[in-house]
Formats: C-alpha cells, sequence, structure tokens
C-alpha cells in the first residue's frame, strides 16, 4: 500500500489529500450547523488481470448535500481469495482514514463545535462492503473488520449502511 494517494471526483482530476481536506473543510464552513458525517470506505472488483480497489471520502451534512472524491488502487492480480479482499478493502479504508490526522480531525470539530447546541454534530465512518445477511458469504468477517475499523477510532458501518463502500466506491470498479 502507499500514502501517495491521488483522488479526483467528477468534476476535480488529480487532488491531493490537502486538497481534499480543503474541500471538505470548505463544505462544513458554508453551514457549520449541520448533522456531518465523514465516510470513508473502499470496494473492489476482480478484472481478468488484475483487482481494482476503490475508496471513497464522502462529507454529507444530512439533508443537505454531500461532497465525495474517489481514489484507485490497483493489484495486478486476480484477489480471489475473499477474505484476502475483504481485508485489503479494509486496510485501504485504514489507510485513507489514517491521513486525518488527529490534528486535522480536530480541525474538522472545531468547525462545528460552536453549533453544537443548535445540533451540530460530526461522526466519522468506516463503511465496509460486508454484510450480515444470512446468505452472505461475508458475514464470518464482520466482527473482524468491524473491530479494525473501531481501533481507528471510527464508527463501523456494514450493508445496508454502508453505502460509501457499498454504492459510491462499487460503481466506479467496474
Amino acid at each position: 500500500m502507499t500514502n501517495d494517494f491521488v483522488f479526483h471526483n467528477i468534476s476535480q482530476k488529480n487532488m491531493c489529500f490537502q486538497d481534499v481536506f480543503a474541500h471538505i473543510q470548505q463544505f462544513i464552513k458554508r453551514n457549520n450547523k449541520g448533522t456531518y458525517r465523514l465516510m470513508i470506505g473502499t470496494d473492489s472488483q476482480v478484472h481478468p488481470r488484475s483487482t481494482r480497489f476503490i475508496t471513497g471520502i464522502v462529507i454529507r451534512n444530512v439533508g443537505h448535500g454531500a461532497w465525495g472524491c474517489l481514489t484507485k488502487h490497483e493489484q495486478p492480480r486476480r484477489i480471489e481469495s475473499l477474505h484476502e479482499k475483504i481485508s485489503i478493502e479494509t486496510d485501504l479504508t485504514e489507510e485513507v482514514a489514517s491521513l486525518f490526522t488527529v490534528d486535522l480531525k480536530k480541525q474538522l470539530y472545531d468547525l462545528i463545535l460552536p453549533y453544537v447546541k443548535e445540533g451540530s454534530s460530526l461522526t466519522i465512518e468506516g463503511h465496509i462492503d460486508i454484510g450480515m445477511g444470512e446468505r452472505n458469504k461475508t458475514k464470518i468477517y464482520v466482527d473482524e473488520m468491524m473491530n479494525r475499523i473501531e481501533v481507528l477510532g471510527m464508527k463501523p458501518l456494514i450493508k445496508p449502511d454502508s453505502i460509501v463502500a457499498s454504492s459510491y466506491a462499487n460503481r466506479f470498479t467496474k
């Protein structure tokens, strides 16, 4: 894995993490009195000669829009092991989440702190593309992956609530 992530979305290309963080700050500054969810999640797709991993970062003001971006990581082999694939997805989510250092998270919390009594909040979530459904093959890994996300101080979410991994990033793995 690498810390040299390059992010993009439909309107911006080649963003470094500092650019992404600045966009998140600006998004919150537009309306500090919001219910914010900073969501990070990864999905993957096995292709004929590689496995593509897409990690998304989304800042959402519940009921008032969102801003997001993606980064791509390509493994030059087919990863057939479900556990290995999910583990790498979680690794990448953890790696991107670690870019939000204690100082950077404090900067985000400081933006909403004056408005907490008015209902403003910020939750940082790790979205994992696994589920507990009876027929879901990934259910045996739920505790392991959720514990990994929780250790980072993030709220772990799985399907159907892990929308950044299972919906946003998923669209770009094809």
